[in-house]
C-alpha cells in the first residue's frame, strides 16, 4: 500500500482573513469535520498560533491518532507535518487566494499509512479515505464558513 493523498479546491464566499482564520483554528475543526473526535492544542506561539496540536479522527478502520506541528504564512497558507502517530507521515496543507470578497481554498495532504495499516486500507477503503481526507474538504470549510 503506498500513499495517500490529493488536493481539492474551492471558492468560498467570504475574505480571505475569514477562511484563513477558521482553517488555522486546529482545535476548532471538530466544529466543522466530523471524523475528528478530538483536537487539543498542546502548544502556541507567541501571537497564539497552534503550533503542535494531538489530533483523534475515526476511520472506516479505526481510531487514528496523530500529533501534528503546523506553520502558518497570514492569511495564505498553514502547513502541517506529523511529529507522532498511529500513521507513518502526515504532510498537508491549506493555501488560500484572494479574489477580492471571495477566496480560492486549496487542500493538499499526503498520508503513508505505514506497512501494518496500509494492509488493512485496499481499495474501496483507500478511496473512500481519499474522499474524507481530501475531496470533501474543501467543501466542508466553505459550509462552514458560509454559514
Amino acid at each position: 500500500m503506498g500513499k495517500i493523498g490529493g488536493s481539492a479546491e474551492i471558492e468560498i464566499e467570504a475574505p480571505i482573513e475569514a477562511v484563513y482564520e477558521v482553517a488555522a483554528d486546529a482545535e476548532g475543526a471538530i466544529r466543522w469535520q466530523p471524523e475528528i473526535e478530538l483536537a487539543e492544542c498542546l502548544e502556541r506561539d507567541a501571537d497564539g498560533n497552534q503550533l503542535v496540536v494531538h489530533i483523534e479522527s475515526e476511520t472506516a478502520v479505526k481510531r487514528i491518532k496523530s500529533t501534528l506541528r503546523y506553520a502558518y504564512r497570514p492569511a495564505t497558507e498553514i502547513t502541517w507535518t506529523q511529529d507522532d502517530g498511529d500513521l507513518k507521515a502526515v504532510v498537508g496543507s491549506w493555501r488560500f487566494e484572494d479574489l477580492g470578497g471571495r477566496t480560492r481554498a486549496t487542500y493538499e495532504l499526503e498520508v503513508d499509512p505505514g506497512r501494518i495499516l496500509g494492509m488493512a486500507m485496499r481499495g474501496p477503503v483507500v478511496d473512500a479515505l481519499r474522499g474524507k481526507m481530501v475531496d470533501t474538504m474543501p467543501a466542508k470549510l466553505k459550509a462552514f464558513v458560509e454559514a
